[in-house]
C-alpha cells in the first residue's frame, strides 16, 4: 500500500513519542476501534451517525493479521495477501496476539512450538524466543513488534479511507488478559504510533452494541426501557470469553465476565495431533520429519475440514506426509470427540459466568454469539443449551460486532455526540481478575475482587509480622489462586522506614484504586496507634511495575528477602468478655 510509506514501526525497546491527548482530538480525529484478532483484524469508525467498517484494497473488511518477513520490508495480510505457502513455511509469523505478555513456561507458549516459525525457550518463566526464516536465516522479533506492523497498516488504511491522520485507537482485548499483557499491547500501538483511548474487552465492546440496539428500539417504542439481562458468548482463534451484561436506557453494566485461551486453533492442533498419531502408528518404526514439521504442512488442510465440518457432517481430510498420500474422512461426531476437553472448557465458562453474576437462565433475555468459532455447531449448541435452549439474538454480524462496539466507544472517548441520541451510552466494565497482595508466607489476600464495577477502590489494614520491623515489601498479585505465587506478578516496592514496635502494632493503611480509563494504583501509608497523621510520607505506585521475568522475579525476592519482610493481616479484635 503506497499509504504505508510514511510510517515506521518504532523497536521494542525506544519509548515513541505519542503523547496526543484525548481533549486535543478533533471531530475530525476520532479515534477509530479496532479488534485485532489472533487470526484476523478489523479496523472501524463512527462516521455519519453510525459505524462504518472499513475495507482494505481487496474489498475485505476482515483481513488476516499474520506478518511475512520474505524481505527487509515485513507486511501483513492487511496490505498483501499471504498464501498457505508462504504462512506454514516459517516465512510468517502468526498467534502473535497469544504469544503477547507470555513467559516460556506458559502452556500456550509451549503449544507454540509446534508452529513453523521459530518459538524457543529456556522453561525460566522468561520472554521466549521468537523468530521468522527470511533467505535462509531467522530473524528475530517480538509479539509487539509484530502486532505493531499490523497496526501500521491498519492505520494506514483507515487514513486512506478518512482522509486524515489517525493517531488514537480504541482496541478490543481478550476478557483473559492480565494486565501486564495489556502494557504489551499499548506498547505495539506505541510502535505504530497509535495511542490508546480504551482497552475493551471484546465481550464489552459487543455490550454497548447491544446497548445502541436497545436504544433504537426505545426510540420506536417509548414504553420499551426495561431491563435486558444477556449472556455474551465470543469465541476466535486463541481465545474464548463469556460476559452477562445488563442493559437498560444505554446503559450496560457488565455483571460477570470470564475467559480462557482457547479457540480454534486449538481445535484444529487437536485434529492434526489426531491425524499424526494414527500416521506414526502405520509408519512405527521408520524415521521421518520432526513433528513440528509435519504438523505445518496438516495444518492449512485441517482449518479447512474445521470449517467444511459447519456446515456438513462430514469432510475428507487429504494431505501428503513424508511423501505418502493421506485420505481420511472425519465427521463431526469423530472431530467433536476429539475436541472434547475444549468443549467442556466452554461450557464451563458459561456456566461460571451465569453463576458468579447471580443469573439463573430464565432470566436472560438474548444469548449473543460473536466471533468465527462460535459458528462451530457444537460450540453453539452446547452455549444454547445452557442457556436454557433460547435461540441466538440476530440484530447485528457476529464476525464484526467486536470492531463497531469499539469504534463507538472511540467516538465516545473522543467526545463526539450525536443530535440523535445515538452516542448516549455507557458502559460499567468489571474487573476481569482480582487485585491483591501477598501476605503471611503466600496467601494471597485480594484487595479488589474479580467482577467488581470499574472505577473500583477499596482499603485495607494490614501489619507488620516481626517484632522491630522497620521494612516490609509490597507485592501485589492478580489471579484467583490462594496462593500469591501461582497468580501473575504485577509488581512490588519496598516500604521503609516503618518505627520500631513490637509485631502487630504498625497499622498499614492499602488503598488499591482501578479509575474509569482502568489504571491501577496502589496507595501506601503507614500509621501508629495514637498518632493521628501517617508516620510516613503516602507511597502510591501504578502498577504493573515489572517488565519482563516474571518468574525472575519472583524467586529474586524470594532469594533475597524470604520471610524477613512479611506482612500480615490485622487480627479482628476479641469480642467483649461477660460482664462480671
Amino acid at each position: 500500500m503506497a499509504e504505508q510509506s510514511g510510517y515506521t514501526v518504532a523497536s521494542d525497546g525506544e519509548n515513541n513519542p505519542v503523547e496526543e491527548s484525548q481533549s486535543s482530538l478533533s471531530p475530525l480525529q476520532t479515534a477509530v476501534g479496532i479488534d485485532l484478532g489472533s487470526r484476523f483484524c478489523s479496523v472501524a469508525v463512527w462516521r455519519d451517525s453510525k459505524v462504518e467498517v472499513l475495507s482494505n484494497p481487496r474489498s475485505l473488511r476482515r483481513m488476516p493479521s499474520h506478518v511475512l518477513f520474505k524481505s527487509d520490508i515485513p507486511c501483513s495480510g492487511v496490505s498483501a495477501p499471504i498464501s498457505d505457502v508462504e504462512l506454514y513455511s516459517g516465512t510468517a509469523i502468526y498467534r502473535a496476539k497469544c504469544l503477547l505478555g507470555r513467559a516460556d513456561t506458559d502452556q500456550v507458549v509451549q503449544t507454540c512450538k509446534n508452529c513453523p516459525f521459530l518459538v524457543q525457550t529456556l522453561d525460566i518463566g522468561a520472554r521466549p524466543f521468537l523468530a521468522a526464516l527470511v533467505d535462509g536465516v531467522w530473524r528475530s522479533t517480538t509479539p509487539e513488534e509484530v502486532l505493531a506492523i499490523v497496526l501500521v497498516e491498519l492505520r494506514a488504511m483507515a487514513e486512506a479511507h478518512l482522509g486524515h491522520t489517525v493517531r488514537s485507537a480504541v482496541l478490543t482485548m481478550p476478557a483473559s488478559f492480565s494486565r501486564f499483557q495489556q502494557t504489551r499491547l499499548e506498547r505495539a500501538c506505541a510502535m505504530a504510533g497509535l495511542h490508546v483511548l480504551r482497552l475493551m474487552p471484546e465481550p464489552t465492546a459487543v455490550a454497548l452494541l447491544y446497548a445502541q440496539e436497545q436504544q433504537k428500539a426505545l426510540h420506536g417504542n417509548m414504553g420499551s426501557g426495561i431491563e435486558k439481562n444477556v449472556l455474551i458468548f465470543n469465541a476466535g482463534a486463541g481465545f474464548c470469553d463469556v460476559a452477562i451484561a445488563a442493559t437498560a436506557g444505554g446503559v450496560s453494566q457488565i455483571r460477570a465476565v470470564a475467559g480462557d485461551s482457547i479457540g480454534g486453533d486449538a481445535m484444529v492442533q487437536n485434529l492434526v495431533n489426531h491425524v499424526l498419531n494414527e500416521y506414526a502408528s502405520s509408519v512405527e518404526g521408520k524415521s521421518g520429519p520432526p513433528f513440528s514439521k509435519l504438523s505445518a504442512q496438516v495444518v492449512p488442510v485441517a482449518e479447512k475440514v474445521m470449517h467444511a465440518l459447519s456446515t456438513s457432517a462430514s469432510a475428507v481430510l487429504e494431505c501428503e506426509i513424508h511423501e505418502r498420500r493421506i485420505s481420511r474422512s472425519i465427521t463431526r461426531e469423530e472431530f467433536e470427540r476429539i475436541n472434547e476437553d475444549i468443549l467442556k472448557r466452554c461450557e464451563a465458562l458459561v456456566m461460571q459466568c451465569l453463576q458468579q453474576g447471580q443469573t439463573i437462565v430464565d432470566s436472560l433475555d438474548d444469548v449473543i454469539l460473536v466471533g468465527g468459532v462460535s459458528n462451530v455447531p457444537a460450540i453453539r449448541s452446547l452455549v444454547l443449551k445452557a442457556c436454557g435452549g433460547k435461540q441466538a439474538y440476530k440484530g447485528f454480524n457476529p464476525l464484526e460486532a467486536a470492531v463497531q462496539g469499539a469504534a463507538m466507544e472511540g467516538a465516545i472517548a473522543s467526545g463526539l455526540t450525536d443530535s440523535s441520541g445515538r452516542l448516549d451510552l455507557l458502559t460499567i466494565q468489571a474487573m476481569p481478575h482480582s487485585v491483591g497482595i501477598r501476605v503471611s508466607g503466600d496467601e494471597f489476600l485480594p484487595v479488589l475482587q474479580k467482577n467488581g464495577a470499574i472505577p473500583a477502590r477499596r482499603d485495607i489494614v494490614v501489619t507488620t509480622s516481626y517484632d522491630k520491623q522497620t521494612e516490609a515489601l509490597i507485592i501485589v498479585y492478580e489471579g484467583e489462586s490462594r496462593q500469591a505465587s501461582e497468580n501473575h506478578l504485577l509488581g512490588f516496592f519496598k516500604l521503609t522506614g516503618i518505627p520500631p514496635a513490637p509485631k502487630g502494632t504498625p497499622l498499614i493503611s492499602l488503598c488499591m484504586d482501578v479509575d474509569a480509563s482502568d489504571v491501577l494504583r496502589v496507595v501506601v501509608g503507614v500509621c501508629m496507634p495514637g498518632v493521628e497523621k501517617p508516620v510516613l510520607p503516602l507511597v502510591e505506585v501504578r502498577m504493573p511495575t515489572i517488565d519482563d521475568g516474571h518468574g525472575w522475579c519472583t524467586d529474586a525476592i524470594r532469594s533475597k528477602y524470604g520471610l524477613l519482610l512479611e506482612l500480615d493481616v490485622l487480627p479482628l479484635p476479641k469480642p467483649p468478655g461477660p460482664s462480671a
